[in-house]
């Protein structure tokens, strides 16, 4: 898994673009979701995206996706679960202070952001924090009710 996860990293700018193809989609298609029903389609949408985003990014399904802006990296994989950059533990070698044998997430969000570009518009953004009764939610209808202006 580590590995997908760091190729993804690598191939952010294009995962990227592919992820805002997604949500564009989406958007076209928000008359027909709706009329079906953001909750009926809740549970259908959050296991395509456990399995696809859990592949591929290693993804905990917090429910609020940051991806597009971390470069591609699940900040939900730092074990004190920072959205917002690294604790002050990052090792000089980029190792994590709580698991050593692991990157900081933050270092590989840094690389994936550089390879999209726009850091300013990415990274540098301040998340909110984790609202942990989203967990196991679909992130994609979240954002597509807020993008549309829906109660998420």
């Amino acid at each position: 898994m580590k590995s997908v996860r760091l190729w993804s990293i690598r191939q952010s700018r294009w995962l990227n673009f592919v992820y805002e193809g997604i949500e564009a989609t989406l958007v076209l298609l928000n008359p027909l979701l709706k009329r079906i029903g953001y909750e009926r389609l809740d549970k259908p949408f959050a296991a395509i995206e456990r399995t696809v985003k859990g592949f591929l990014f290693d993804s905990q399904s917090c429910g609020q996706c940051t991806l597009g802006s971390t470069g591609m990296a699940c900040p939900m994989n730092c074990p004190k679960t920072l959205r917002n950059g690294p604790c002050g533990g990052v090792r000089q070698d980029g190792g994590c202070e709580i698991k050593p044998e692991m990157t900081c997430v933050w270092v590989n969000a840094w690389q994936g952001s550089q390879q999209i570009g726009n850091i300013e518009d990415t990274i540098k953004i301040i998340q909110p924090p984790v609202d942990n009764r989203l967990k196991g939610r679909s992130a994609w209808l979240r954002a597509l009710r807020l993008r549309t202006g829906h109660k998420a």
